[in-house]
């Protein structure tokens, strides 16, 4: 793994001593899986104003069985019976340097154990990170690859979202205002890619699309087909593609299953069932938390590019796509038979 200092990235960023300091409460928080949404929202409040956010009182209601209920309730009345303003905020290179430093840091380090595999990373930029997406549940197999490569690199890292991480009311009530667009992340639109593509930066994106987390717990580690876009984007914008694959990702929620009508319904990209549902209906706070696991990242080589090519044509796209998610799938099978292959055999 390579080791790197993260550069200051621009005069924004607070210094050490106006840091986010963890007390004894956010270490329980990071303990007790309810706490996970107050230390977002926590953090966010040390460096941002947030009259509509949730106040101590609130917190404490998210740790008790239900409470989390009578909490939206007291501050829907609080903010005299409406929802939360809408923040429409800007990519914060200085916050999402402070976010990764100081909350999904101890996160990584103690709940998830990232590691980084045959990672001899590019020394340049701008790349398409393109990793198989995983889980069912808030995607920490993106931000824990996000906070590595920062680390290594010290790359601003902006990875592709789906627009219910940005629109959806849940997300509105449950983190603060503007709170994704300000860590970085990019609105899955093409205009707003173009954005981003023109920072040229480090750019995460799932070629699976949603059908990665919603295909369950039965078909793990199986791929789904890969969208021909990212080749597409990555031959526009001549930005090389340098693919991932993530090895642990399908037990951030074990044992779920996506029930599709009911996700429609509730205009969700997935809606997992499973037994951890039952704890979550009595802790919606949990909607930000995952099961602890050990997320193994595995850097295949670079995917260079042509300059000056001529765009290729959509069945030589949609080619070069399967071509990469067989890769993919090769790293993961070979991946999990060596794990299977150590594993003591009971009597």
């Amino acid at each position: 793994m390579i080791n790197q200092q993260s550069e200051i990235l621009n005069d924004q960023l607070v210094t050490t001593e106006n840091g986010y300091k963890w007390s004894w409460f956010d270490w329980f928080c990071l303990w007790y899986p309810p706490g996970w949404l107050i230390l977002f929202n926590r953090h966010w409040q040390h460096y941002h104003a947030d009259p509509d956010g949730w106040n101590w009182g609130e917190y404490i209601l998210f740790l008790i069985p239900g409470g989390f209920y009578l909490a939206l309730l007291i501050r829907w009345v609080r903010l005299g019976c409406r929802s939360p303003r809408r923040g429409v905020g800007e990519f914060q290179p200085s916050y999402q340097q402070a976010f990764r430093d100081e909350v999904i840091g101890p996160i990584v380090k103690y709940h998830f154990r990232g590691e980084l595999h045959q990672a001899e990373l590019p020394e340049k930029v701008p790349l398409l990170v393109a990793m198989n997406h995983a889980g069912m549940c808030f995607p920490w197999d993106f931000l824990v690859l996000g906070y590595l490569l920062s680390q290594a690199r010290g790359w601003t890292i902006q990875p592709l979202a789906g627009l219910a991480l940005f629109d959806h009311p849940w997300v509105i009530w449950w983190l603060p205002p503007g709170w994704t667009t300000v860590l970085g992340a990019v609105r899955a639109e093409l205009n707003d890619f173009d954005t981003a593509a023109s920072q040229r930066q480090v750019i995460l994106y799932a070629p699976e699309g949603l059908r990665g987390p919603a295909k369950g717990w039965r078909r793990r580690y199986q791929l789904e087909k890969f969208d021909l876009s990212f080749v597409q984007l990555s031959d526009r914008y001549q930005i090389p593609i340098l693919p991932v694959a993530c090895i642990g990702n399908e037990s951030l929620h074990p044992w779920a299953v996506n029930f599709k009508k009911l996700a429609r319904r509730f205009k969700l990209p997935f809606l997992p069932i499973s037994p951890l549902m039952v704890v979550f209906i009595l802790f919606p706070s949990m909607g930000v938390w995952a099961m602890k696991t050990r997320l193994k990242y595995f850097i295949q080589p670079l995917q260079p590019i042509v300059e000056n090519q001529e765009p290729k044509k959509r069945s030589i796209a949609y080619q070069k796509a399967q071509e990469l998610r067989a890769q993919l799938q090769t790293q993961i099978d070979k991946v999990r038979s060596s794990a299977l292959a150590h594993t003591p055999q009971q009597r």
